[in-house]
């Protein structure tokens, strides 16, 4: 039952053609070989008796022991070369039931295929859109037939798909100028203040609280902002590097590490990938700065590996830091999710990190895991499609 189950369609019509056709066969067999059993029977069992007596009878010779033994003997080589006759027929029948039947299951296979041939179209169309864009469509011709109906269901579908990818564009470029623009007035206005030195040192102290709200703010609605963008399709593919990514990440990160009094190691190997070159970048330092934000106090550590396993890409953060419930670690990917643990270095992070890093690992066609440390931390192990 599994197998016929993991069988293709065309497998499955093709022993359903050539199963019927051995059972219409066989039937077929069956009744011809009844039928001319019988026939044989009625002709040759009563006749020949009949003919012998009806010749001696005529000749004067009826009551002949001569004669009986004569229609015995013709009657016995009659009823075996009817059964010779069956035998040879039933034979001859069978063997053409398979020889035809093997026929019919190839012919089988070659109509299912033709058959099936629109819906392939189908699945062809619908890898590509996936891979490429919403823009392409079927436009299957032929018959009104249900595999049109179902191609032309799924063109009003991608229709529907790609007017909302459009919508969410538009939202997402229009929310990144109107939200970004006061915010770096604000930031302006507060630099400005600051920078004058007749400012006062309670107002001072204000600008700067102002300031780092600010710069939170800017930093959420980024997140937001990178979470939105990295769920659409990706617009841009190029062979990127990861262990690069991964490198300007740890550059990236290195003053606030330094200040945190973590130490980072690397083991990087050239590892190519396909993707967004600024999605994969984002990936790598969310990863970094998660992995030195969250260490502890004194004697941190941050290990960052690079390396190409068969056909899957691996980029793996290891950090020392608190310890973390395994039960825990599901939340860890979800939005604005925190587990309550303190920051060594750079404050209080938005949440999203850990998102961001699931939403562009999905979108490039990979995973991400995280798997707890019973010395405290995590392993965090982003698992992509290699370049070929």
């Amino acid at each position: 039952m599994n197998v016929w189950r993991s069988s293709t369609i065309r497998t499955r019509l093709t022993v359903l053609y050539a199963g019927a056709f051995f059972i219409a066969g066989a039937i077929l067999v069956a009744v011809t070989y009844f039928y001319l059993r019988q026939s044989l029977e009625h002709r040759l069992g009563s006749g020949i008796p009949a003919l012998v007596q009806q010749f001696a009878g005529e000749r004067g010779l009826r009551g002949m022991p001569i004669l009986e033994r004569l229609a015995t003997a013709i009657s016995a080589q009659a009823e075996q070369d009817r059964r010779e006759t069956l035998q040879s027929m039933l034979t001859w029948s069978l063997v053409s039931l398979v020889a035809i039947g093997v026929a019919a299951g190839g012919f089988g296979w070659l109509l299912a295929g033709r058959a099936l041939q629109p819906l392939q179209d189908v699945t062809a169309t619908a890898r590509r859109v996936a891979d490429r864009n919403l823009h392409e469509r079927i436009a299957l011709t032929g018959p009104n037939d249900e595999i049109k109906v179902l191609a032309d269901t799924f063109d009003a579908m991608l229709e529907r798909l790609d007017r909302a990818f459009d919508s969410q564009r538009r939202f997402v470029a229009n929310a990144s100028h109107e939200l970004r623009t006061p915010l770096a007035i604000n930031r302006t206005l507060i630099e400005v203040a600051l920078d004058d030195p007749d400012t006062q040192e309670s107002t001072r102290k204000l600008g700067e609280t102002l300031l780092a709200v600010n710069q939170r703010q800017e930093r959420l609605i980024d997140g937001l902002l990178m979470l939105a963008g990295s769920a659409q399709r990706l617009e841009t593919k190029a062979r990127v590097d990861l262990a690069q990514s991964a490198q300007r990440a740890l550059a990236a990160s290195d003053p606030a590490a330094t200040r945190a009094g973590v130490t980072c190691s690397v083991d990087l190997n050239r590892t190519d990938v396909q993707g967004d070159p600024v999605l994969l970048d984002r990936l790598a330092q969310n990863l970094v700065d998660n992995a030195v934000r969250y260490n502890v106090a004194e004697h941190g550590w941050v290990h960052v590996h690079v390396a190409r396993d068969g056909d899957v890409a691996r980029l793996v953060v290891q950090n020392s830091g608190p310890l973390v419930s395994p039960s825990d670690v599901a939340a860890l990917f979800e939005p604005f999710r925190r587990l309550g643990h303190q920051p060594v270095s750079g404050g209080g992070g938005t949440g999203l990190g850990l998102s961001i890093v699931r939403s562009i690992a999905t979108a490039h066609g990979g995973d991400v895991r995280a798997i707890t440390r019973p010395q405290g931390g995590l392993e965090v192990v982003v698992s992509l499609p290699a370049h070929q």
